[in-house]
C-alpha cells in the first residue's frame, strides 16, 4: 500500500492532480476517524479531514519520500485538530468584570461550596425517615441492612458477624432492600 502511495506522490510532484485523488480515496476514512475521535463532532471532523488533504496537497513538496506518507498526513490532521480544540477554549477569565455590573467579577457567579441551611434540614429529615422505615423492617433484614449500609461492612464481615453463609447474607440484603423500597414508595 505504501509503495502505491509513494508512486502516486511522485506523480503528484510531476503535476498529476488525479494521482492525489487516489491518495485521498485511500486515506479519507482513516483521517476522518482520527479527527472525529479527537473532536467528537462529525461536521468539524469532516472539515478538518478536508483541510488536512488540502494542506497535504499544497505542501506535498515538503514530504520526505523516505518516510511513511500516512504518518505525515496524520500529523497534519492531528495538528489541525489541536488547533481547533485550542480555538474553542473560552476567552473569559474569572477575574474579568461582568459586563453591566459595578465591580462584579466572574468569581461572583461561582456557586458557594457551603451548604444551605434548608439543605441540611432536608437531609436530616430524609435520614430520619429512612431510619424510621429501617426500624420497621423484620429483624433479620434490618440487621443486614444496618451492617451493610449504615456501618458499611463488607459482605464477608457481615457473614462472620452473623455466623451465616455468604449466600444467605446476600439474599437477606436483597430482600431487605426490596422491602425498604416498598415502604419508601408509599411516601
Amino acid at each position: 500500500m505504501e509503495a502505491i502511495v509513494k508512486t502516486r506522490v511522485k506523480q503528484v510532484l510531476k503535476g498529476d492532480q488525479n494521482a492525489f485523488g487516489e491518495i485521498v480515496e485511500i486515506y479519507k476514512d482513516k483521517v476522518f476517524q482520527l479527527s472525529f475521535r479527537m473532536l467528537g463532532n462529525r461536521h468539524e471532523a469532516e472539515d478538518i479531514a478536508q483541510e488536512a488533504f488540502i494542506r497535504a496537497y499544497v505542501n506535498i513538496q515538503s514530504y520526505n519520500i523516505n518516510l511513511k506518507f500516512s504518518t505525515w498526513l496524520y500529523r497534519i490532521a492531528t495538528n489541525l485538530c489541536i488547533d481547533r480544540i485550542r480555538k474553542k477554549k473560552p476567552d473569559y477569565y474569572l477575574d474579568a468584570e461582568v459586563a453591566g455590573t459595578e465591580g462584579l467579577t466572574m468569581y461572583s457567579q461561582i456557586p458557594s461550596q457551603t451548604r444551605l441551611p434548608e439543605d441540611d434540614v432536608e437531609s436530616l429529615e430524609l435520614q430520619d425517615t429512612i431510619q424510621r422505615e429501617i426500624s420497621k423492617l423484620p429483624e433479620k433484614y434490618r440487621t443486614v441492612i444496618v451492617l451493610k449500609y449504615i456501618d458499611e461492612l463488607s459482605l464477608n464481615e457481615i457473614s462472620e458477624i452473623l455466623d451465616m453463609p455468604l449466600g444467605t447474607v446476600k439474599t437477606r440484603i436483597h430482600r431487605g432492600r426490596e422491602a425498604l423500597r416498598k415502604q419508601l414508595r408509599h411516601m
